[in-house]
């Protein structure tokens, strides 16, 4: 039974919880849409550790959401992760973030595509089956009306995330539903974190490097 503390900052959600054995025990989370996690990150940590009454000897690792994302985000969460492993001497696991925003899909659909913003008619996607496995690898694309024609051809289609109003606006198919005001959260990634801590897939805490998937443009 593990106690992992993870950590989301992949978008404007500033999130932490803290799983034991896959189940979030505390939980605290920020969506001020004005980028807060530099104020807020270590003082949500220190919240949900003195909630659960743990100690920094208490947690066997650290997991973050790993990308694609916001740049400064991503850099944020990332380095955060990375600091409190080699003070706490723990190992670092990074969770897929489209997975993460996958999972809040609760409905029995066909397929689950989880949808980032990537500035201008530009997203973040990948699109899972009903049972979570991986049917299209992540791409940043420009969305128009023939996008993911393909799945929703084939059946019913949620799409969520903050990229989603790009596309619901071009998007006239019966099969598609879309839950455009959802965001990443830390919550969904206990679950994911404690399978990576039971087969021991962790990083390597000097040299990993958030899933950025695009350059950096100056104000993301």
């Amino acid at each position: 039974m593990a106690n992992i503390l993870c950590i989301e900052t992949a978008t404007t959600n500033c999130s932490v919880a803290l799983s034991v054995d896959g189940s979030v025990i505390a939980f605290r989370e920020d969506n001020s849409k004005s980028y807060s996690h530099a104020e807020r990150l270590h003082v949500f940590i220190s919240e949900i550790l003195e909630e659960a009454k743990k100690r920094d000897t208490d947690i066997q690792a650290v997991a973050v959401s790993k990308g694609p994302g916001s740049y400064t985000g991503l850099r944020i969460g990332v380095s955060a992760a990375k600091g409190l492993c080699f003070a706490w001497d723990l190992p670092l696991i990074s969770v897929a973030t489209l997975h993460t925003l996958a999972l809040q899909v609760e409905d029995k659909v066909d397929f689950k595509v989880p949808m980032l913003d990537a500035r201008r008619m530009e997203v973040y996607s990948a699109v899972f089956s009903s049972e979570m496995e991986v049917v299209r690898e992540t791409l940043a694309e420009i969305v128009d009306s023939q996008s993911f024609s393909e799945f929703l051809e084939k059946g019913k289609v949620t799409f969520i995330g903050s990229g989603v109003e790009k596309f619901q606006s071009v998007c006239e198919h019966p099969n598609a539903r879309f839950i455009p005001d959802a965001l990443p959260s830390a919550k969904q990634m206990a679950a994911l974190a404690e399978n990576s801590f039971n087969t021991s897939n962790f990083e390597d805490v000097a040299y990993f490097e958030p899933y950025y998937l695009k350059d950096f443009i100056a104000g993301s």
